[in-house]
């Protein structure tokens, strides 16, 4: 192993925190049982804030932040995996209070890695990612509920980011009746390719309800918008039908009545793909590399170069990454 790895290092000076590429000492990584060679990261919101000191995310500077990477394991005293084991790792606060994959090299603790599911490349697992698999807990998570192929519509919001234009894919192709919100109108072809049966704009569920309750129009929903999007599709889910909220891009604060809970018996459900168990997590990404055929994630997955990161930082901040950044760190 060399002394030192190439990483994205973050930087904090005056309350203002600034990235650059540097040569970091192997010896300043953090304690773990498993060292990895890093072969490909993504870029997700969470790691634009990071990089632009949004949020207070990062607790101690300096940083290398990627909350998620695949690679091969370089090193480890962990008994579950030995140098060469490809492996995926996503969440466990890793790129925010831990060092992440948008270096060469990262340490992190055995039991928060997965194995590579057969059928995925280290490639393909981060065009999944932790969106990917946030995408797939949500699905874990209504299919628990209640959700079937025949119970009807099913409404994925935000649909052309990376959770959403993932969800998509993998509910159309376990049969599932897709209708995708999304603001951006260029995104209508490639939601449709991705198996979205309907379209709406995103402005149809924008606003905040006049009623607390409308016609029902969908079994189940996954949101990745919340605020006023929340509260609008909870008027719209059918009887017993439930809604996982996995992200808030139009608020965190809902403001809503119980009706749909007490005159529809509607849940809502929070997904967290950061501290999911490890047992659970295993099960999912093994249900995604099952359910989805590689080529599918053609249209989803862009390759970028590592030099990139700080415009895909600022980018997908604007809305501006549609689908999943997929970075190449080392190849693999």
């Amino acid at each position: 192993m060399t002394e030192t790895f190439n990483a994205y290092l973050l930087r904090e000076a005056d309350g203002a925190v600034t990235g650059a590429f540097e040569a970091v000492p192997v010896a300043d990584l953090p304690d773990g049982d498993v060292t990895v060679r890093v072969a490909y990261t993504t870029v997700n919101y969470k790691d634009g804030m990071v990089m632009s000191g949004i949020g207070r995310l990062v607790r101690k500077y300096p940083h290398v932040p990627g909350v998620d990477f695949s690679g091969t394991v370089e090193a480890s005293s962990h008994p579950g995996f030995a140098p060469g084991d490809a492996v995926v790792l996503t969440g466990w606060r890793v790129g925010e209070v831990r060092w992440g994959g948008f270096g060469e090299l990262a340490r992190v603790q055995g039991d928060w890695l997965v194995r590579l599911p057969d059928g995925l490349s280290l490639a393909d697992a981060m065009a999944f990612g932790t969106a990917g698999f946030t995408a797939g807990l949500a699905i874990d998570t209504l299919e628990a509920a209640g959700m079937r192929p025949d119970r009807g519509e099913v409404l994925v919001t935000g649909a052309s980011g990376g959770v959403g234009s993932v969800a998509v894919a993998l509910l159309a192709a376990r049969g599932y009746t897709v209708a995708a919100s999304t603001g951006r109108s260029e995104a209508h072809g490639y939601l449709t390719g991705l198996g979205a049966a309907t379209i709406l704009d995103r402005a149809e569920l924008a606003e905040q309800p006049k009623r607390p309750l409308a016609g029902e129009r969908f079994q189940a929903a996954i949101d990745n918008v919340g605020g006023s999007t929340l509260a609008t599709l909870l008027t719209q889910i059918a009887y017993g039908g439930a809604v996982a909220a996995v992200g808030l891009t139009g608020g965190n604060e809902v403001t809503t009545t119980v009706l749909p809970f007490l005159l529809r018996g509607v849940s809502l459900l929070g997904v967290d793909s950061v501290m999911c168990p490890a047992a659970r997590r295993e099960r999912v990404w093994r249900a995604i590399a099952d359910g989805l055929p590689a080529e599918t994630l053609d249209p989803i997955a862009h390759r970028h170069r590592f030099e990139e990161l700080p415009d895909l930082g600022r980018a997908i901040l604007r809305g501006e990454v549609r689908g999943r950044a997929v970075v190449t760190v080392g190849g693999g």
